[in-house]
């Protein structure tokens, strides 16, 4: 088993672990010839589904498994990696030249995820010292904790060496080491992305930070509500609702509901776009 990147891009890498974070403590990450899935599955809440090129956030791109489509299974930590991606795209706002990349390796026959920056540095510079320590112990999805087949105990690029500093008059090199668990196909096999309608209506969301904006005001609006008054019962915190509807005229609603308020933001005059045929499963001329 190998797999060994580039990051091109560790800005969104940093963005999307650090929404994940917010969901889950780990994150199921398939990786294979042609995409890179990122899913969260909590016990409660939203789930993830998300599938990324692989020329968007890698090049030099190598990966090589026993199974079809050279598919390796990861469970990750988010928590150590999104510390070490942000670390990768500090040195990017820092330096003007630098390396991020990405490898599987194994020590003391625990799996690693190991990211390695290197920098081009002055005789002066003295780097941080990096700390990255996780307590990750391995656990859903799959409940499996050693791979469960051949393909999952041997990783051609060699043992970590990390979390690491080495500096020298030119360069210095970081590497942190994310413990991770390799999830054997069978674990994983039975886990799908839940299948949705087909929309009634597409359009084109207004700017994110306005988006962002007004959901956050109205969940201070709406908390208050429900835990502000020590008479409010489970059930009155529960009919919490948030309403969003979209119509093919270019309008967009955004709301909240409690037992106590309801309000609303609109949105007018967006775009209805029409969609290729090819862009939608089972779609047709």
């Amino acid at each position: 088993m190998r797999f060994r990147a580039n990051i091109r891009d560790d800005s969104t890498f940093a963005k999307l672990t650090g929404s994940l974070l917010l969901l889950s403590k780990v994150v199921w990450i398939r990786l294979d010839n042609d995409q890179v899935r990122f899913t969260v599955i909590p016990e409660r809440g939203s789930q993830v589904w998300a599938v990324l090129s692989i020329d968007s956030i890698f090049h030099d791109y190598v990966i090589q498994s026993a199974t079809a489509n050279n598919t390796i299974n990861l469970q990750v930590p988010l928590a150590p990696l999104n510390r070490a991606l942000r670390c990768a795209f500090s040195a990017f706002s820092t330096f003007s030249a630098y390396t991020a990349s990405l490898r599987l390796t194994k020590k003391d026959n625990v799996p690693l995820l190991s990211l390695t920056i290197n920098l081009d540095t002055l005789p002066s510079f003295r780097p941080p010292t990096v700390s990255l320590e996780s307590d990750h112990q391995p656990s859903e999805p799959g409940q499996d904790t050693g791979g469960g087949n051949d393909d999952s105990v041997s990783f051609a690029d060699g043992p970590a060496e990390g979390p690491i500093l080495q500096s020298n008059a030119r360069e210095t090199t970081i590497t942190q080491s994310v413990p991770v668990t390799v999830l054997a196909p069978a674990s994983v096999a039975n886990i799908h992305e839940p299948r949705c309608r087909e929309p009634d209506v597409h359009i084109l969301l207004p700017p994110l930070l306005q988006l962002k904006a007004i959901s956050e005001r109205f969940t201070r609006l709406a908390l208050p509500t429900a835990k502000g008054n020590a008479n409010v019962s489970s059930d009155a915190t529960s009919s919490t609702r948030l309403i969003i509807s979209a119509s093919p005229h270019g309008e967009l609603k955004l709301g909240v509901q409690t037992s106590a308020l309801k309000i609303e933001s609109k949105w007018s005059n967006l775009t209805n776009p029409e969609l290729d045929p090819e862009m939608v499963d089972g779609g047709e001329e």
